[in-house]
């Protein structure tokens, strides 16, 4: 069993800061009552009486709190051993290798955790023995399946132009986290469009000259999973989309650009 020994006792310690909080106690008290402060000094004793008070009480407490130890670490000896071979044995090794203390009341309520069926003994909630693995969509019919959106935002604008939706996704087809931004561009650079308030790849009111999505993708992506994407968002738009890659930071803290 693990166990903690309770630290060897020491005396009380007679500081003057002890005093000095007791005679500031004796004060409020007092004060507390301004008329009846005459009665409430004469039932006040002295501090060095309150010191002489505080060793015995001191040795007294020690004295309740060891035997109140030994008793709790009885119980749980008694409770442990009530348990059937096999399991008295995992809770041995459970109880070794457990964050908590070394105290009888975390076995004690280690113990009825188990009983209650809280804990698992064969699988603590301590001890972590599952393989870590990436939620992915491997085989999305849909973008909305394959992609979740995580930002939106207000881009461009001016006097006369409502400014343009730009909208951020993530997500993972197998290969790792990917990133999406959407952008609303126009083929004609001179002419203003607005987006509507409902925009996540759909239709937007534009000039005569058309428009089309930008849509980059940021993280380890493969070609087929570039093509899926473009096929996905394609699907869920009306407008032509363009789908790029965009390579990571670069020195200066421009982005390049792969096809």
């Amino acid at each position: 069993m693990r166990f903690h020994p309770w630290p060897k006792p020491e005396p009380y310690c007679d500081t003057s800061r002890k005093r000095a909080a007791f005679k500031r106690k004796q004060r409020l008290e007092r004060e507390a009552l301004p008329l009846f402060a005459d009665m409430i000094a004469a039932g006040q004793h002295g501090v060095d009486e309150e010191m002489a008070r505080r060793h015995i009480w001191w040795d007294e407490r020690e004295r309740e709190q060891r035997a109140l130890r030994a008793a709790r670490w009885r119980e749980a000896r008694a409770r442990l051993f009530a348990l059937h071979d096999d399991l008295r044995r995992t809770v041995r090794e459970l109880w070794r290798g457990c964050p908590y203390p070394a105290d009888p009341t975390y076995l004690l309520d280690l113990l009825h955790q188990i009983a209650v069926g809280r804990v698992d003994p064969q699988h603590p909630p301590w001890v972590f023995d599952g393989k870590l693995t990436a939620c992915t969509t491997p085989n999305p019919e849909k973008f909305d399946e394959a992609f979740r959106q995580i930002g939106h935002r207000k881009i461009g604008g001016g006097p006369k132009a409502t400014p343009a939706d730009e909208f951020l996704f993530y997500g993972n087809l197998g290969s790792g986290i990917l990133f999406l931004r959407t952008r609303v561009r126009l083929n004609d650079p001179h002419e203003s469009f607005y987006t509507s308030s409902g925009h996540r790849l759909r239709d937007s009111h534009v000039g005569r000259a058309g428009h089309w999505i930008d849509l980059e993708v940021r993280g380890d992506c493969s070609d087929a999973e570039l093509d899926l994407i473009g096929r996905l968002a394609q699907a869920a738009h009306t407008r032509p989309v363009v789908v790029r890659r965009v390579a990571k930071l670069i020195p200066g803290g421009r982005q390049g650009d792969t096809p």
